[in-house]
């Protein structure tokens, strides 16, 4: 759902690209790959607008959003 979410706004879909590095035929074959997926929604974890923005189209709180990615790749623990 974030994905496509994502995708509908060709500015943000562009943003997502550039900065999680996915190419369009690698992100449309890896779809469920939980590395990509953590990346998809790590990317709208670290963009507050977008995250907001995210949560209320897909009726899904932030906090949902940021335990999902948590979920697939979990954070380094703390030292």
């Amino acid at each position: 759902m974030a994905l496509s979410w994502v995708l509908q706004d060709e500015d943000r879909a562009q943003r997502l690209l550039a900065l999680t590095g996915l190419e369009p035929d690698h992100l449309r074959h890896a779809l469920g790959d939980p590395a990509v997926l953590a990346s998809i929604l790590d990317f709208l974890a670290n963009h507050e607008n977008d995250l907001m923005a995210a949560s209320h189209a897909l009726d899904l709180s932030p906090e949902t959003i940021v335990a999902a990615r948590n979920t697939l790749a979990p954070p380094p623990a703390e030292m």
